[in-house]
């Protein structure tokens, strides 16, 4: 296959995006405090179990369609557009951030979608799909949770 390096662009900023919501989330679980503790301890490990997953099969994405994924984070803080978080420690506002990164993560996952399927990659789509579905519950998820 050859090597198209718009698609391999885009989901290289992906994979850097989701390195970033994997470390927010990682903060999430270790600081969360109060009555919510142990329901958001749990979902926020689950949630970076989930985020460490796709992060493979990202780079495993990169590599099969010719590209070189993004290893340091020293690239992924320059590649990345979504922010880091520090010192989170409330429900709302946690859940708050895992809505907004989530919110933002599917854009970009649309934005891939879109480059792949232009271009016939149906391995990209058919991965970009199952982001978008899984995306999209975990964002209904928390919008119900914040009311």
């Amino acid at each position: 296959m050859k090597t198209n390096e718009k698609i391999t662009g885009k989901l290289n900023q992906l994979l850097a995006d989701y390195q970033i919501y994997y470390q927010n989330l990682r903060g999430l679980h270790w600081n969360v405090k109060g009555n919510l503790f142990f329901a958001l301890h749990a979902k926020y490990e689950e949630l970076y179990n989930e985020a460490a997953e796709v992060i493979d099969e990202l780079a495993e994405r990169i590599l099969m369609i010719g590209g070189k994924p993004q290893h340091s984070f020293s690239e992924y803080l320059k590649t990345a557009a979504l922010k880091e978080v520090v010192n989170v420690s409330g429900a709302s506002e946690g859940v708050q951030v895992v809505l907004e990164n989530s919110r933002y993560l599917l854009g970009v996952v649309r934005e891939v979608n879109e480059l792949a399927a232009g271009a016939g990659d149906e391995g990209t789509v058919a991965l970009m799909s199952d982001l978008i579905g899984t995306t999209e519950k975990r964002i209904w998820m928390f919008e119900a949770y914040l009311g």
